[in-house]
């Protein structure tokens, strides 16, 4: 029996919750896994998982092997992710996490060039709107809009920014009234992004002046893109980024609102932070990533890190 490969198996399994779902992102049959998970339970002389036609669990002994199996997995890792980065050029696997509608649109169109300038790496990206535990899920890099909230052992560095604007169509104007001033949102039906209590209201500043304005709406969802076909069908007017819209206000497809107006910062302006642990902090995989996501055109530069004037 392949020790590693089993302590791997039995590892993917407790976190999956069951043999189909590690079968999976293992790329291996189910029946390999049982095979293996049974042979290592054997070879240990206890159980350590519970079966069910429902779940899989993990016993007591389970729980205390996987603590171990997990250390020396991620042991593994790190010595051969040393070994990699002691060369000239980023090699070896790279796991990274991306937003889905931005990961798409803004990061999908530029990772053939890259993996060709990086012939050594083997990239794995998985897009996902959750938020990602880095050590759980073993990601090196997860991408997340928005800011970074403080995590122990955790780095955050900031890629870039953008903005969002509010946006309808001609056809939604024109049936519905174009409003002047933000406050005339109250009479119109809203697009609204699904993340929390900030999403009843949308802040306006013009020189000192400033509106609140708390947004009705008969439709919200947590994505982005499914919020611009809406808009697209004519259903309302949206807050959205700037790199999912821009095309489409040069086209002329869909018009941007109140001129004169500017969405607060704290609304509007929006930060990428690209999250890794502590031990990917030398890592040339790591390190090329994200150079490459301070490249994308999509984005605006911090001040940091901007060439000097």
């Amino acid at each position: 029996m392949d020790k590693l490969l089993a302590l791997k198996m039995f590892v993917e399994t407790v976190d999956a919750k069951g043999f189909s779902a590690a079968a999976r992102r293992l790329q291996l049959a189910t029946s390999s896994v049982t095979r293996a998970l049974d042979g290592l339970e054997s070879s240990l002389g206890a159980v350590l998982l519970n079966r069910s036609t429902r779940q899989v669990t993990v016993t007591e002994a389970g729980a205390a092997y996987y603590r171990h199996a997990r250390g020396i997995l991620e042991a593994v890792e790190e010595a051969d992710a040393m070994i990699a980065d002691r060369g000239d050029l980023p090699v070896g696997q790279l796991r990274v996490s991306i937003p889905v509608a931005f990961g798409r649109r803004c990061i999908a169109p530029y990772l053939g060039a890259w993996l060709a300038a990086h012939p050594q790496l083997e990239l794995e990206v998985t897009l996902t709107d959750d938020i990602v535990d880095l050590l759980t899920a073993r990601i090196d890099v997860s991408v997340r809009l928005g800011g970074a909230a403080a995590y122990d052992n955790v780095i955050a560095r900031e890629m870039g920014r953008f903005r969002r604007r509010v946006v309808a169509t001609a056809a939604y104007l024109a049936r519905h009234g174009t409003p002047e001033t933000p406050m005339d949102l109250v009479e119109h039906r809203c697009l609204r992004f699904s993340y929390g209590a900030r999403d009843q209201v949308w802040t306006f500043r013009q020189g000192e002046a400033s509106e609140i304005v708390p947004i009705t709406g008969h439709f919200r969802s947590n994505n982005t893109e499914v919020l611009l076909e809406v808009l697209r069908a004519d259903g309302g007017i949206a807050l959205l980024p700037d790199w999912l819209v821009d095309d489409d206000i040069a086209s002329g497809r869909v018009t941007a609102l109140f001129g004169d107006w500017d969405v607060h910062p704290d609304q509007s302006m929006s930060v990428v932070s690209a999250l890794y642990l502590p031990n990917q902090r030398g890592s040339r995989r790591v390190a090329a990533f994200l150079a490459f996501l301070q490249t994308l055109p999509t984005l605006r530069q911090p001040p940091s890190a901007r060439s000097p004037a």
